[in-house]
């Protein structure tokens, strides 16, 4: 019986494990749920697993978590110190599916408890790589890599030593504009950014993966997770999204993960890990697919990408500048403060400004550093 504590359980990759642990309730129990809000699902979700701790990051979503929870004996908690603290709870396995850099803190708690951590949160090696990484190997942690990207490369290394990997490819659906023009995609409302092909996932995600920022969030997550060159990184699109990363070895193999585009093939890898466990996913069916194509991402209609490479390559404290930036004028853009076109313009301004010097030692480095890029980025966006 493995013991889980789900961060982010009432977004897509939380709601996904729930469902793969509902399966197996032989195999999992559910140690801690949390959310940001959303007290009400929070709380039948902690009810329906019989988890012994839930926490919302919200304050103001505190009362209504605790009403719901009343005389089921689950302790509640409120605050991003209460994520932290779920975090370090006892379990085998923290799920780590907070969105942005405010995973960070609670990654780094489980670390210091000697959890194995599975990875849904990019921003956490992102804007803090360097220090997130350096804990885990001084406390011999595993961090698993929980997006379908990461997942497929970490597969198709199979135990292979770095010093044989020629290239990693991350690939890309390309997003809803993958066919735009630069002027059309300039002027993008939030409903036409918010239409992925593929997945359903929340609101910041999904401009990320419209502007393809999130494909460059991920080349520096990967960077980090497997020590591998900035130049041995690149992206490729492919809308059909079957092909999730690929691995070219110097004898000029290359070795692919295939699967449906269904988080619960990663996530259901990660939860069985180093086993397998069943799945629901869809079985693939390549000859009725009949086709696969790729395509080399254009960094002129996608300036958001070149950004996140420029900013991997330049290391130091430019990605948590980069991450908490884009953030912020992400955020301006699904309020109608913005156009989807200046976000990449912000981030590029912020970065320039503030983007050089060290990386951060410490978290309260981290914190100060993705704050001054905030209060910059939100300068930019009024």
């Amino acid at each position: 019986m493995r013991a889980l504590t789900i961060l982010g359980a009432t977004g897509s990759v939380g709601t996904n494990t729930l469902d793969l642990v509902a399966r197996h309730r032989d195999r999992f129990r559910v140690e801690a749920v949390t959310a940001n809000g959303h007290a009400e699902e929070l709380a039948a979700i902690a009810r329906a697993h019989g988890a012994r701790f839930a926490a919302v990051a919200d304050v103001t979503a505190y009362a209504a978590l605790k009403a719901a929870l009343a005389g089921s004996g689950i302790e509640t908690a409120a605050g991003p110190e209460a994520i932290v603290a779920a975090a370090a709870r006892p379990s085998d396995m923290v799920v780590a599916a907070v969105s942005g850099a405010a995973g960070v803190a609670p990654v780094l708690a489980a670390i210091g408890q000697g959890i194995t951590v599975a990875l849904a949160n990019k921003e956490s090696l992102v804007a803090a790589g360097d220090l997130v990484m350096g804990e885990a190997r001084k406390r011999g942690v595993t961090l698993l890599p929980m997006d379908s990207e990461h997942n497929a490369v970490f597969q198709a290394l199979a135990g292979s030593r770095m010093a044989d990997v020629e290239t990693v490819w991350l690939t890309a659906s390309g997003g809803p504009f993958r066919t735009w023009e630069a002027a059309a995609i300039a002027r993008a409302t939030p409903a036409d950014a918010l239409k992925h092909p593929n997945y359903a996932m929340g609101a910041k995600i999904t401009i990320d993966s419209a502007s393809l920022m999130n494909k460059g969030l991920e080349l520096i997550e990967a960077h980090h997770l497997f020590d591998i060159a900035p130049d041995r990184l690149k992206v490729l699109v492919h809308p059909q999204q079957i092909v999730h990363g690929m691995v070219g070895y110097r004898d000029g193999s290359v070795v692919a993960q295939l699967g449906a585009a269904d988080m619960r093939v990663p996530i259901a890898f990660c939860l069985g890990f180093p086993d397998r466990i069943d799945g629901p996913a869809k079985r693939l069916d390549l000859a009725s697919l009949g086709s696969l194509t790729f395509e080399d991402p254009d960094l002129v209609r996608f300036p958001a990408l070149r950004l996140a490479i420029e900013a991997m390559a330049s290391g130091g404290r430019a990605p948590c500048v980069l991450n908490a930036a884009n953030e912020i004028a992400v955020e301006a853009f699904l309020a109608g403060r913005i156009r989807f076109g200046d976000i990449a313009g912000i981030v590029a301004d912020v970065l320039a400004e503030l983007g050089g010097g060290p990386a951060a030692a410490t978290l309260d480095d981290l914190t100060f550093i993705d704050h001054a890029a905030r209060d910059r980025a939100r300068s930019s966006c009024i």
